[in-house]
Order: structure tokens, then C-alpha cells, then sequence
């Protein structure tokens, strides 16, 4: 029996266009369980809800941002954590994103820094005028019961980063449970994570365009490694990194579908 290559390549050709419309417009929900001593009791089973890279405004509309708030809220999450680039690079697209975003519910609240792509002052106008907490380059304690973890973020960690470097270093005890937020994951190998248990980041969008764990998209770490989704455990702590909302630079995803995260913290008791 001949084979008609032709016949062949159009239906790949099909088969591929129809993943792409699928990846990129059908969201998804990842679950990640992360584990550690350090975490208080009180805080054994606590759920964050980890969202970013929506990108309004390029490849991504109203309706996405909106879907991406009601997926996070029908979770229930504890807290819900945004790691950045709501826009790219226009601030005039902030306000309708923001709009949506300020619909996010969580009773130990949201908190929220910039990406590389948000501009800077614009961004923490309008992620305060959300009534969301404003993580960048400051902390925060939560305290549950008797009991109290630590929550941080950077919008630069080259610079300052708190828990790892700057003035606020010596705030926390190796003892205490400390999560830390910054956009891009490329400076987990770069940093001192001694103090650090949880890092949520997001910016490399899965890959965008991932073909079995690489993407041509998205730039090494110094590591050699490629940090594009998912949970990672090195270093001295463990990072979640997810594959965002929107898209950048192509309109398209392929095999890094839209995302929200749910991180689930486990206390692990050490014998």
C-alpha cells in the first residue's frame, strides 16, 4: 500500500494547529503539594492560589483575566499570590486588568508584585487601589492561631530581596516558615535561599512553546537549566513556577497550556 505523504502532512498539519488552539485558549488547573518542618501546625493543609503573566492588553483579553479570577476563587484558596506582568509594558491596559484582579478573595490575603514587563510605578498604584497587599521589596507576617509564617517579594532580587538580602535579612529565624515572590525563576540558582522554604515565580509561561521540557523561548539560567514549570527542590529550598495566563511575543501556546496554580502546604515530620 502507498503511502500519500501528502495526505500525511496535512493531517499533522491539522492535528498541530488544533493542539495549538487548544493549549492556548483552554485553562487549566496544576495542583502542587510542597512539604516541609518548618511549617506550624496551624498552617498544615493552607492553599495558595499562584497566578501571572497575563499579559492584558498583547494576546490576552478581559474574559481570560476574568475566567483565570474566577478559577482561582472557585478553589478557595487560603491566599493567592500574583507573580507578575499583568501587562506588556503599557500602562494605560492596567486598569482594566486590575479591575478583574481586585475580584480575588482569600482570607489571608492577596498579594501581588510586579513583572519586567509592568511598569513599575503604575503597577503598585494599582495593585494598592485593588485593595491587594503590595509585595514588592517588603514583607508580610501571617499569623494563624498561635502560630506565624513569612511572605516577601522582590521586584528586582539583583538588588534587594527580602530574607536574602538588604536590611530586612535578619527578620526571620532558619527555623521560621518563609515564602518569598519574585517574576523571574532564572535567579533561584543566583541567590541565597538558606532562609527561603516556598518561592513562587512565574515569567517564562510554561515555555509558551514547549517541546517535551525545552522551548526555544525561554533563556537559560546560570545553571544551564531551564526553569519552566512546575516545582523544583535545590538550593537549599523549593521553587513553583507557573505557566501564567496570557502570551507573549507569539499568539500561540503549545503544550504550556494557560495556568493556575494551587500550591497545597504539608507539614513533614522529620523522625
Amino acid at each position: 500500500m502507498r503511502i500519500n505523504k501528502k495526505l500525511i502532512i496535512i493531517i499533522l498539519l491539522i492535528v498541530f494547529i488544533f493542539l495549538i488552539q487548544f493549549e492556548s485558549n483552554v485553562m487549566e488547573l496544576n495542583e502542587i503539594t510542597v512539604k516541609s518542618n518548618d511549617l506550624p501546625y496551624e498552617f498544615d493543609g493552607t492553599k495558595i492560589a499562584v497566578i501571572g503573566d497575563f499579559h492584558y492588553g498583547e494576546f490576552c483579553s478581559e474574559d481570560e483575566v476574568e475566567d483565570a479570577v474566577e478559577l482561582a476563587n472557585s478553589q478557595n484558596p487560603d491566599m493567592i499570590v500574583l507573580v507578575g506582568d499583568y501587562v506588556t509594558d503599557n500602562p494605560d491596559d492596567l486598569e482594566v486588568c486590575f479591575n478583574q484582579l481586585s475580584k480575588l478573595e482569600a482570607p489571608l490575603g492577596v498579594y501581588a508584585i510586579a513583572g519586567n514587563h509592568d511598569p513599575f510605578k503604575e503597577t503598585k498604584y494599582h495593585i494598592l487601589n485593588s485593595g491587594i497587599e503590595n509585595l514588592n521589596n517588603d514583607y508580610f507576617t501571617i499569623t494563624k492561631g498561635n502560630s506565624k509564617i513569612y511572605i516577601g517579594g522582590s521586584s528586582n532580587p539583583s538588588i534587594y530581596c527580602p530574607f536574602v538580602n538588604g536590611d530586612k535579612y535578619n527578620v526571620v529565624n532558619k527555623s521560621d516558615f518563609v515564602i518569598l515572590s519574585y517574576h523571574n525563576p532564572n535567579n533561584f540558582p543566583r541567590l541565597n535561599n538558606s532562609n527561603v522554604d516556598l518561592i513562587l515565580t512565574g515569567h517564562n509561561h510554561g515555555g509558551q512553546v514547549n517541546f517535551f521540557g525545552y522551548s526555544p523561548m525561554v533563556a537559560y539560567a546560570i545553571d544551564k537549566k531551564q526553569y519552566l514549570s512546575g516545582l523544583f527542590e535545590d538550593y537549599d529550598s523549593q521553587m513553583v513556577v507557573t505557566n501564567g495566563i496570557g502570551k507573549s511575543k507569539l499568539p500561540i501556546r503549545f503544550m504550556a497550556r494557560p495556568q493556575v496554580t494551587i500550591v497545597t502546604l504539608e507539614r513533614e515530620i522529620s523522625y
